[in-house]
């Protein structure tokens, strides 16, 4: 025999849950558990008939052949079972540590149990009639607040939405989710409200109550539900002593407070925002008191602190003058995309100029000064206050810039946004500067040398205080466990100061340029005594270093038009993260002192990552620079990530600007792209978005499938065509890339995308003889091999082998096979020296001679050194009688 268990005081979802695993295994016994919670067993009392379940014991005494657990992983033992019963889980929580070897399990990220079995019937197209569709919704309503805890979880909404379909009664789920108390309930909850303190911890509002009823037999989560709306507490603790013991109901209202892990400290269980647990009376806990002192003990070790402004501000923000003009203020607005600035007087806030404000002038044809613009007020926070704290000043005051001021010397460092506070309170900013540390994957993956040369670097910007940061794609690839040796450092400040202290303290040369703020330090020449300053074992090996560091002050940038280059300003490392192309690439790893190993996520880089996005960081970032949407799908091919759907709608906004893009900083991305181990399937994409055709009309993907261009650029050729590894400017692959994609068109169009995309001589050349060769190919094939060989000789090597690759006639293929094997290596016997031991005068002659004899042995008309040398005499003689008819 086959059962369905759920956990004992069963609320809706369990119940829900348990009714959905019957629903898909019908061969399996859906058990009530001994105690349900009122309102269940009210429903149940009245619509039970029309549902499978039953009751424990109701069972038939049959050995119990395998368990399937929901909702829960604490399983209660019932007669039939053996201690190896194989027993399945399937929950929204997360598995806890070490279940018994013969449980397997399966959980998924709900708001609700019920939501996990509603989508597999949904897939399996079952029918459902009223009541079990609206047991099913209730279970969802009660689990996720009505859809409206954070917890909820899109799926959840699409399982109510489902049920509905199936004819669910909200009438009848709002009947049971709103019960009344009982006056047992009633009389347990007045005192629970009477007995309740609150306590302030890590800023967050804890509600604690407790009470005594020895003759409490009903369940106690209804109580906590209407204290929870009542008082509205962060987080709730219910301590409630009954004849079965302690019990304690949690219920949480912010993520900061995992009520399920302080539950499990009293061997509960549950998850982040509802638990429970039942304490027996022992020596550790001997009653109500013990256990209350240990709870408020152990609270602020579960509970995070509330987010700080510091920790979401932009530092050195810019500030303007009273004196600053709409005009002058306009500018900077458009140079930078901010929408507001603090106005500072004699050190201080006196006003917030605001965007709207500078149009509305401007538009009037005004051009008044920002002491005549601005919101007036000294409306300022400080860094260490909370982010509850901001939302009061941000709604108070109506600013949606609030300037950021030191409480030591009331200077302002910094500056916070609307912006920042409902990226932090909706949770896209899912992990806080600082909040995270992946020091140890740093360690591991960069060897030895590299390491400690990291490291002295970033001793060396905190004895200059600077922050210092690896940023950008190393980052992104550390957490996706493909690391590389390529890093770019950005510091906190001035880049050329540390680099001049790091070649006073170790040697090198640093080549700075002051108006960019980067300083490149070359080590070359110094490796060797490098390697014996960071390590006298000798175990480093001066090789492993790299031959320079770039060093590169944090900045932000504007651009003066679409497609130009971008004019850089002095920044905060979260602006310079902001000026990135992508969010996760806005990632960075702070390497100074005691932050060596945080992880700063200012634009939810991270969250991305986790979902495989490519999303844009604003607006007008195509438009910025429209190079961005080539390398948005060089990014989604790479990682198999998917480009975010409001960034594809930015690139179909602005992809007709690509065309006004120079060739050069085409032939760049292009460059990257035929660099890809995908670079067949990028190009197909930018079809399919309409991004070739954008960069010019006449621009195509003829390749049949992209797989297979990618298959012949990852293969190696074989050695008798000895091609080269470079190309000029070029790799080998990069080369044979352009070949294989631009050959085919037509010759007029392929000369207007060789003129568009700035492609050098030397390309072009070979793009134009792989073209003649295309078109002329099978005409070539009943030639004789000196005529073969004779036209292929003019065309470079590389573009016969790119031809050889992608033409679809086998007999062509054997035809340029053979010459790059044999014909192009056929040489004659004979050379220049024998002719001139013929007394045969130089000359054209020479080259006549030896064209005619090696023609002779491809064409097989000759096959021995005699056959060659009769030849020779024959030519000799006749040259020689046109030679005496001329005379």
């Amino acid at each position: 025999m086959r059962i369905i268990l759920t956990h004992e005081h069963a609320d809706f979802d369990a119940i829900g849950a348990l009714l959905g695993a019957s629903l898909l295994d019908e061969n399996a016994l859906p058990v009530l558990p001994r105690q349900i919670n009122r309102n269940v067993r009210a429903f149940l009392n009245l619509y039970g008939v029309e549902l499978p379940f039953t009751e424990i014991q109701d069972l038939a005494s049959e050995p119990i052949t395998s368990v399937t657990l929901v909702d829960t992983q604490s399983l209660v033992t019932i007669k039939g079972m053996k201690r190896n019963s194989p027993v399945h889980v399937i929950d929204h929580h997360p598995i806890r540590p070490n279940l018994p070897e013969n449980w397997t399990a399966h959980t998924d990220v709900t708001g609700a149990c019920s939501s996990i079995f509603v989508e597999q019937l949904s897939e399996q197209n079952l029918h459902l009639n009223l009541i079990p569709a609206t047991l099913l919704l209730i279970g969802i309503y009660e689990d996720t607040g009505s859809l409206m805890y954070a917890g909820t979880t899109p799926r959840d909404l699409n399982a109510a939405a489902y049920l509905l379909e199936q004819g669910a009664s909200i009438k009848i789920a709002t009947d049971y989710l709103n019960q009344a108390l009982s006056p047992i309930q009633r009389r347990l909850y007045d005192t629970l409200l009477t007995q309740a303190e609150s306590l302030t911890i890590q800023s967050q509002n804890i509600v604690i109550t407790r009470a005594e009823t020895n003759d409490f037999t009903e369940e106690i989560s209804s109580i906590a539900h209407k204290l929870r709306d009542l008082l509205d507490p962060d987080a709730l603790f219910l301590l409630v002593k009954t004849g079965e013991g302690i019990r304690l109901i949690t219920r949480s209202t912010t993520d900061k407070i995992n009520v399920g892990l302080i539950s499990a400290h009293f061997g509960g269980g549950g998850h982040d925002r509802a638990a429970t647990a039942l304490i027996q009376s022992n020596d550790i806990y001997p009653d109500l008191n013990a256990v209350y002192t240990e709870l408020v003990k152990i609270l602020p070790r579960y509970i995070h602190p509330s987010i700080k402004v510091n920790q979401i501000m932009s530092q050195q923000p810019m500030i303007l003058s009273p004196q600053v003009s709409a005009q002058e203020a306009s500018q900077l607005m458009q140079r930078f995309g901010y929408e507001g600035y603090p106005v500072i007087s004699d050190g201080k806030v006196v006003g917030l100029l605001t965007r709207r404000a500078v149009d509305r002038a401007i538009a009037h044809k005004l051009n008044l000064p920002t002491s005549s613009l601005m919101e007036v007020g000294d409306i300022s926070i400080q860094p260490e206050d909370s982010i509850e704290r901001l939302k009061q000043v941000m709604s108070e005051s109506g600013w949606g810039q609030i300037p950021v001021v030191s409480s030591e010397n009331k200077k302002i460092v910094g500056i916070v946004t609307r912006t920042d506070l409902l990226k932090t309170l909706i949770g896209n900013q899912t992990q806080l500067p600082g909040e995270h540390n992946i020091g140890s994957r740093l360690n591991a993956a960069l060897p030895a040398s590299r390491l400690l040369l990291l490291k002295k670097i970033a001793t060396e910007a905190s004895k200059n205080h600077l922050a210092i940061y690896i940023v950008g794609g190393f980052v992104r690839d550390l957490l996706m466990n493909r690391p590389s040796l390529d890093y770019d450092l950005v510091v906190e400040g001035d880049a050329v100061i540390l680099g001049k202290s790091l070649a006073k303290q170790f040697g090198g040369r640093i080549v700075s340029h002051r108006r960019f703020g980067t300083a490149k330090w070359w080590i070359n020449e110094i490796r060797t005594q490098l390697a014996k300053t960071l390590d006298d074992n000798g175990s480093l090996l001066p090789d492993d270093f790299p031959e320079s560091i770039d060093l590169i002050s944090a900045r932000t940038e504007y651009y003066d038009h679409p497609t130009a280059l971008p004019s850089v300003e002095r920044s905060s490392i979260k602006l310079d993260l902001h000026r990135r192309d992508f969010t996760i690439n806005t990632l960075a790893l702070r390497l100074d002192g005691n932050h060596y190993g945080e992880l700063y996520d200012h634009w939810g880089g991270l969250n991305d990552l986790r979902h495989g996005l490519v999303r844009v960081l604003h607006s007008l970032s195509f438009v910025d620079d429209p190079t961005r949407m080539l390398r948005a799908v060089r990014f989604e091919q790479r990682f198999k990530f998917r480009i975010e759907t409001r960034t594809l709608q930015l690139m179909d906004e602005a992809r007709t600007i690509l065309h006004h893009v120079s060739g050069q900083r085409l032939q760049h991305e292009i460059n990257l792209i035929l660099m890809e181990e995908k670079s067949g399937e990028i190009f197909s994409r930018m079809k399919e978005l309409g991004l070739l055709s954008s960069i010019q009309p006449e621009l195509d993907w003829l390749v049949d499938d992209a797989t297979i261009f990618t298959t012949m650029l990852n293969k190696q050729p074989d050695p008798e065509w000895n091609l080269p590894g470079t190309y000029s400017m070029f790799s080998y692959r990069q080369f044979l890339g352009y070949l294989i994609w631009l050959s085919r068109f037509p010759l007029d169009k392929l000369k207007e995308i060789c003129t568009k995309l700035r492609l050098p001589t030397k390309l072009i050349k070979s793009l134009l003889g792989a073209n003649s060769l295309w078109n002329e190919a099978f005409s070539l094939v009943d030639q004789p091999p000196s005529k073969i060989v004779s036209y292929l000789e003019k065309i470079p090597l590389i573009a016969i082998y790119a031809i050889y690759l992608t033409y679809p006639a086998s007999e062509v293929r054997l035809m340029l096979d053979k010459y790059s094997r044999e014909w192009r290596n056929m040489r004659p016997s004979i050379n220049g020296q024998i002719l001139r031991e013929r007394n045969i005068a130089p000359g054209r002659i020479y080259q006549n001679i030896l064209d005619r004899i090696r023609a002779a042995w491809l064409d097989g008309e000759i096959k021995s050194i005699e056959e060659e040398n009769h030849l020779l005499g024959k030519l000799l003689k006749d040259f020689s009688d046109i030679s005496n008819y001329g005379n």
